[in-house]
């Protein structure tokens, strides 16, 4: 009954949010541009209240902090967090929270915890965004690495990055709950606008402001299991192990590819599989890939620490990065690696970058 209850409410926040979108003109927020009308904004000013999602309805109890970027100082953070309490026929008391941060700013300094940050967005549920923007989003979770004027005085890269967490607690226990940020364009649309908004802030937006035109990529699969090889990759071997494992194929791509492999069902990271040739996502590693081969019989430059292991190489006329990030798994990916950039160096038709590697 409680879940009914919520899901109608749901549906009402929504249709009030469309209904009221339209009428003030659909995607104007998605551009950063705003018909000012005493509406609540948030993230600087890049969203409204009622502007489409339904965390922005005007029926949502919300709050908000926020630090905007500056040219001094070009980083930026905002939280908008939501909270709504029922108590049911019974008695029983629910209280659903959510939580939506966005970030601006370079990307870490330290390339172990670079690596860290950048696989909480390049994951195996992780799609490409439209448009040539070099980003990605899995619908709670978004990244855009903003044009080079942008760039940190070190050279770092600049991103934007959203996340959203939301829980549903009872006495019974706490379980994940939708965050109401639409579908994958929409989460694509919000953090587009908050990217220009910040942009604006630290002195370094374009002429035209960025913006999503086109539709977001769909997964091309569900979870599957062990019983398939891991990543659909062949000789992906994980042995006993895989009967524990599940994973998930996300973007395949020439320039992006990913794969995540988690515990069953739905756990713990055992490991991301990632290939990156888009220009300016790929910056992220910049730093990252040390200035010699990784390891004998390797190509190109890397580092094989023990959480993760990159190696960046020419492929096919252009540079490309993979990467394997397994915190838990220590120095036992090597084999893994090796498979997995075989097949992508195979599937793109360029010269492998692992030892004993075959041909194209």
């Amino acid at each position: 009954m409680r879940q009914f209850v919520r899901a109608r409410r749901r549906t009402a926040w929504a249709g009030v949010a469309i209904a009221v979108a339209v009428a003030a003109g659909l995607g104007t927020w998605a551009t950063g541009t705003w018909p000012f009308d005493g509406r609540d904004t948030y993230c600087w000013g890049a969203w409204e209240e009622d502007s489409g999602p339904e965390f922005l309805s005007s029926e949502a109890e919300r709050t908000s902090e926020e630090t905007a970027p500056t040219a001094e100082r070009p980083r930026g953070r905002c939280t908008v967090a939501l909270h709504a309490e029922d108590v049911g026929s019974d008695g029983e008391k629910n209280v659903d929270t959510t939580e939506i941060r966005v970030g601006y700013g370079p990307a870490p300094e330290d390339a172990a915890r670079r690596m860290t940050w950048i696989g909480g967005y390049l994951n195996g549920r992780a799609m490409p965004l439209p448009d040539g923007l070099p980003g990605v989003t899995d619908g709670k979770h978004a990244l855009l690495v903003l044009p080079e004027r942008c760039d940190a005085g070190d050279g770092r890269p600049t991103a934007v990055t959203l996340d959203a967490k939301a829980e549903s607690a009872w006495s019974g226990g706490t379980l994940p709950a939708d965050a109401g940020l639409g579908d994958a364009r929409s989460v694509a649309e919000l953090l587009v606008a908050a990217a220009n908004r910040g942009m604006e802030g630290a002195g370094c937006a374009g002429a035209k402001p960025l913006r999503v035109v086109s539709p977001v990529l769909t997964l091309p699969e569900e979870v599957e299991s062990y019983r398939s090889p891991m990543c659909r990759i062949r000789g992906l071997d994980l042995g006993a192990a895989a009967e524990d494992l599940e994973y998930q194929v996300g973007a395949v791509t020439r320039d992006l590819q990913l794969c995540s492999v988690r515990t069953r069902p739905g756990g713990d990271q055992y490991f991301d599989a990632v290939m990156v040739a888009q220009p300016r996502l790929a910056t992220l590693f910049d730093g990252a890939t040390g200035s010699k081969a990784p390891a004998c019989g390797w190509r190109g430059t890397g580092v094989f620490a023990d959480d993760y292991k990159v190696v960046r190489a020419d492929c096919a006329g252009r540079p490309v990065t993979f990467a394997m990030l397994a915190p838990s798994l220590r120095r036992q990916t090597a084999p893994h690696f090796v498979a997995f950039t075989n097949a992508v160096t195979r599937r793109v038709g360029c010269v492998p970058v692992a030892p004993g590697g075959s041909g194209r």
